[in-house]
């Protein structure tokens, strides 16, 4: 370990003064280690909570199911062949069977159920262990709200229908409470490694954010993107999306909200008195970061942010507290944002939320607190009814319109910080942004 921390803070010494990035063996063990954890003491929890007592997940390779995706070991990057897996839980026996209808273990919890040799049918093989089982409830990932608990594909949900005894259709209902509360949750010690990616993040994004890669008047947004990128890349890690950074400042009007997504102009040289705001995630450890700051490039004889643009990020914590603090377990999305953009509206702030649960996958699924384009709640399709659960995470997105009358426009205050909320309320995965970064980084006369 200590080799692999010298080696590293060597090749990367800005990053990992804060963190280690672990090496793709280690990874591995860590991963592993958390799947194992989440099999034997999650699974079962959230098999009692949504009362299936048999789940069956079926995909093809290259083609998997988003759940069975989280399922397989740190070896395996693909489902092999039809990979099946069946999870039933015996509440007589308090035992819980974690078996593969493949021709390989799957890790080291799910044992193959499947001899070829005696049994060359992988289909008839599944019947019987259901036979054998006898389930009150049969699980499927299919489901009209979630996209991620929807990966059974028509030719296998077909095929298992096909091959199911009639007496057992009747069994058979969605297991999507089940898919998203897998995917939603996170362990103790995930949270532990939760914070060491945002932190990660916050580091890259502090670093893009500097005199080190910006030079005012010849520094371009599309190159501190693809900086950006290439760090993700050097570090050994992934993005789940390509990074993107736009500009506010006095000459340009505030233009419609898909600006900040998409059709942004590209290589817009970064100047003084520029505002910068920066969209950013990375993947590491099977898990995702989301992240938005801003930052202000100082002119010639500034020392600091001008006062506006300092008392507009106040504002933007003052929306992100309104919505933290009516994150309560047990309300759906639309409850908790018609409340807090009541709230917020009510002292004078012009807020829109936005935020999504974020972990296994950057858009996730569980809770969905608005849309950008949906300020009046979400659809059925989005999960209207859907409960925010404890220890889950989200990405905490919005943004408030401030009014600049130094500039004679308004402009928009863009933040997103990963956030837990878990039986004690919520907090911060590692913090959130208070203060602008500045470019470049102020220092006293003896260049401290």
């Amino acid at each position: 370990m200590k080799n692999t921390l010298l080696t590293l803070s060597l090749i990367f010494p800005f990053l990992l003064s804060s963190q280690q990035i672990l090496l793709e063996n280690e990874r591995a063990r860590v991963v592993d280690e958390i799947l194992e954890e989440r099999f034997n003491t999650l699974l079962p929890q959230l098999m009692d909570k949504t009362d299936i007592d048999m789940w069956v997940l079926i995909s093809r390779e290259y083609n998997e199911d988003p759940v069975l995706r989280t399922m397989l070991p740190a070896k395996w990057l693909n489902a092999r062949r039809r990979t099946i897996l069946v999870f039933y839980q015996n509440k007589k026996k308090n035992t819980i069977d974690k078996l593969a209808v493949a021709r390989y273990n799957v890790g080291k919890s799910i044992k193959s159920a499947w001899d070829k040799e005696k049994e060359p049918n992988q289909w008839k093989r599944l019947i019987q262990l259901i036979e054998e089982r006898n389930p009150k409830k049969i699980g499927l990932n299919f489901s009209e709200d979630y996209n991620i608990a929807d990966g059974l594909d028509k030719t296998d949900y077909d095929a298992f229908m096909q091959n199911l005894p009639k007496k057992y259709h009747n069994k058979v209902i969605s297991a999507e409470q089940l898919a998203v509360r897998w995917i939603e949750t996170r362990t103790e010690r995930e949270m532990v490694i939760y914070n060491q990616l945002v932190d990660i993040t916050h580091d890259i994004i502090a670093e893009a954010f500097s005199e080190k890669v910006i030079t005012p008047g010849i520094t371009t947004t599309t190159e501190v993107e693809w900086w950006m990128r290439q760090k993700v890349t050097d570090l050994g890690l992934e993005t789940w999306f390509h990074p993107t950074v736009d500009v506010q400042r006095t000459s340009e009007e505030l233009v419609g909200h898909l600006y900040s997504f998409s059709g942004r102009p590209d290589d817009m040289v970064i100047l003084p008195g520029d505002l910068l705001h920066c969209d950013f995630g990375i993947t590491y450890l099977r898990l995702n970061t989301d992240c938005q700051e801003l930052a202000y490039v100082l002119k010639p004889e500034e020392k600091e942010a001008p006062g506006f643009l300092v008392n507009g990020l106040k504002d933007g914590n003052r929306v992100q507290d309104f919505l933290t603090k009516n994150m309560i377990k047990g309300k759906t999305g639309n409850q908790i944002l018609a409340k807090s953009l009541s709230e917020a509206k009510a002292t004078g702030l012009k807020p829109a939320i936005y935020t999504h649960p974020l972990g296994s996958y950057g858009h996730s699924a569980g809770t969905t607190i608005g849309m950008w384009d949906s300020q009046g709640g979400v659809m059925k399709d989005d999960g209207e009814n859907y409960p925010l659960n404890p220890n889950t995470v989200y990405a905490i997105e919005l943004n408030t319109t401030i009014t600049i009358p130094e500039w004679k426009r308004d402009i928009r205050i863009m933040l997103e910080e990963a956030g837990f909320f878990g039986e004690d309320g919520f907090r911060y995965v590692n913090g959130r942004q208070t203060e602008l970064l500045l470019i470049p980084r102020v220092k006293d006369h003896q260049g401290n």
